[in-house]
């Protein structure tokens, strides 16, 4: 029982992937929005150089690159990235395992390839790319009725048809049907790889979840609705602050309607102490206390400041839960 105690808690950083619905639904958006740009990217700027030796690193780089740029995009903009960070550099990780760093290392990766994996498969479904980088690399001989000596040169001069001499501009069909046979084939099986691996995690979140699927549904949207008062109420707080800073300062401070009405309204806003903002910063996996959950890291830190649980606010909350 001990020894699966520690996979167990190891597991719960699974279940943060494909944990919310707004996650599917941005994922789903984020791939709406590669394949716009891939597009985009085909019709205004993809220009392949027809030229043996360039074809193969313009068509690549044509695919890699922005997929890579997509995938450090993605991880910047992921939240659970910056926790982490956070957790790292708050608590050196001395809590966090070598396991657990690897499984929030691969959630983090995972939503972060959304738009880097759909731009590939694209690519290879378009088929441009692929045959602008492979095509000096067909071999003559397999095509019939291929006049003799031409070799890599001539062949890397397919992906643009007007530069073929007359005598070859009928066998341009013929290497185009190749390449994107080659490029499509790739393409749907990178997606049927991706559908299993997709699958296999979410199995595997359902099966470690330490919740029952109607607590994790309630809890993934606590967490939302959480950060979303937070949020805004951060925005109001640091308003009213500057408010009275600016105000101390020049006497008076020029406020809109709508912050006239959140001066009259909340009058003043004390500054936050810098421990309580690393207490509530960092990263954080569902915990309970005497029976009853703790759904974040804010969750915690109010329940034991309204027990007056100095203890536990100067220890626990150290500690990566």
């Amino acid at each position: 029982m001990r020894a699966a105690t520690p996979v167990t808690e190891n597991f719960k950083f699974v279940s943060l992937f494909f944990k919310s619905k707004d996650v599917m639904i941005f994922n789903g958006l984020i791939a709406l929005g590669t394949v716009a740009s891939q597009t985009a990217f085909n019709v205004f700027t993809f220009d392949c150089p027809c030229s043996s030796e360039r074809n193969y690193i313009y068509g690549l780089v044509a695919i890699g690159v922005p997929a890579l740029a997509f995938l450090l995009a993605g991880i910047m903009m992921n939240r659970i990235m910056w926790d982490l960070v956070s957790e790292c550099r708050l608590r050196r990780c001395r809590k966090l395992s070598g396991a657990s760093a690897f499984a929030m290392l691969g959630t983090i990766t995972s939503r972060g390839m959304v738009a880097p994996i759909t731009w590939v498969v694209f690519s290879l479904l378009q088929g441009h790319a692929y045959m602008c980088a492979f095509s000096e690399f067909v071999d003559p001989s397999m095509l019939e009725g291929f006049p003799s000596g031409h070799g890599p040169k001539i062949m890397a001069k397919f992906p643009c048809k007007d530069s073929l001499p007359t005598e070859l501009q009928s066998f341009w069909a013929e290497v185009e049907r190749r390449l994107k046979y080659e490029s499509q084939l790739i393409g749907w099986l990178l997606v049927a790889v991706m559908s299993l691996l997709v699958s296999l995690v979410l199995c595997l979140k359902r099966c470690s979840s330490p919740l029952g699927y109607e607590q994790e549904d309630y809890w993934s949207q606590y967490r939302s609705n959480e950060n979303a008062l937070f949020e805004r109420t951060a925005g109001v707080h640091a308003r009213l602050l500057a408010a009275e800073n600016v105000k101390s300062f020049f006497g008076f401070v020029a406020l809109k309607n709508e912050e006239k009405e959140q001066v009259a309204e909340f009058q003043s806003a004390s500054p936050v102490c810098s421990t309580n903002w690393n207490r509530v910063t960092g990263v954080y996996l569902y915990r309970e206390n005497k029976g009853l959950p703790l759904y974040s890291r804010l969750n915690k830190w109010a329940t034991y400041t309204l027990e007056n649980n100095v203890n536990a606010l100067e220890t626990e909350m150290d500690e990566l839960y």
